[in-house]
């Protein structure tokens, strides 16, 4: 079978494709045909030798993928040959509060991950693909999808009426779209480019925000939102932090989730005088997985796939997110 590894961190073209055997599944295991991939920024990060937790050469990468099992091991019982399947982001964490123990192993990174033909995977590190969605959409879910649902509905107990900020148009923020609107919540989006604006309110955000055209965007909602929105969904790091705690209401929360840009730093006394909530967010529990892929059924929510790469041509899928230019996910098919 054909997989991909990362023999050092030097970048996309660093990344290698070879061949070596199927590999065959223990008592407790299940072999997965895989379908289609999703990458996330983190897997820039990783390949760039960025991420900064203890990477191991050639590491297969990717944590997201969608397949079909192939072959069940002896002990299995909850899979059979022929069911869809998603990985889990962290296979160790099935429910529960986050601990170092169970979000220890992220896939692609520490731990291999699913960029490959055939994958091994234990029983309880896979989740049921929604009926209604193909491999190529479905793919896009383990990471940014999770992470969205976890920060909005687990911890934010996103409500109708209230209001959220995103920022931009990458894989978490669209997602996060199109969950507080599912909610009945009104959301203001963030971008740099006019176009990606018009595609977000279409797809529900109330307002929008060129933060080219107003560096200070954080006052610019406040003033929009009288007082600031319930909850920012924050992708872009240290260097959005201050205009997120900005954007947001006394009182409110700020889910921390990407490191897209460098920045000065916050200052804690807007923490202090105005009472918000920063609280970093890890991807979420298989429990949570399958929690939100309910909802993501019973609504019949698509992903937003920007653009899909064939499987012999996936630095090009790395190249595409790199670019910036995305609009949603960028994905990888079989071919």
């Amino acid at each position: 079978m054909r997989y991909y590894h990362l023999p050092s961190f030097s970048g996309v073209d660093a990344l290698r494709l070879d061949e070596r055997g199927t590999p065959v599944p223990g008592p407790r295991e299940v072999l997965v045909r895989m379908r289609a991939w999703s990458l996330n920024y983190r897997d820039l990060l990783i390949a760039d030798g960025r991420y900064g937790r203890g990477m191991k050469p050639d590491v297969v990468p990717l944590s997201d993928g969608a397949g079909e099992v192939v072959e069940a091991g002896s002990e299995v019982t909850r899979w059979k040959p022929g069911d869809r399947v998603l990985s889990v982001f962290l296979p160790r964490w099935i429910s529960g509060p986050a601990d170092a123990a169970r979000t220890a192993g992220a896939l692609g990174g520490p731990a291999d991950g699913v960029l490959a033909e055939y994958v091994v995977f234990d029983q309880d590190a896979l989740v049921a693909t929604p009926s209604h969605l193909e491999a190529a959409e479905a793919c896009t879910l383990p990471c940014a999808a999770v992470t969205a649902w976890h920060a909005l509905v687990v911890h934010g107990r996103i409500a109708s009426g209230q209001s959220v900020l995103t920022l931009g148009s990458g894989g978490v923020s669209v997602f996060a779209l199109q969950f507080a609107v599912l909610a009945g919540a009104e959301v203001v989006v963030t971008s740099s480019g006019d176009a990606k604006l018009e595609r977000l309110l279409a797809m529900g955000a109330v307002a929008g925000v060129n933060y080219s055209r107003t560096p200070e965007w954080g006052k610019h909602v406040q003033e929009i939102t009288d007082g600031g929105v319930d909850h920012v969904v924050e992708v872009g790091g240290s260097g959005t932090l201050p205009q997120s705690v900005r954007a947001v209401r006394t009182g409110g929360r700020v889910s921390v989730i990407g490191v897209l840009s460098q920045g000065p730093g916050l200052d804690p006394v807007q923490l202090l005088r105005r009472a918000v909530t920063v609280q970093g967010m890890q991807v979420g529990s298989r429990e949570t997985f399958e929690a939100m892929n309910r909802a993501v059924e019973l609504h019949r929510i698509r992903p937003v796939i920007d653009h899909a790469f064939a499987f012999s041509d996936a630095r090009a899928a790395y190249r595409r997110l790199e670019s910036g230019g995305h609009f949603g996910k960028v994905v990888i098919v079989a071919d």
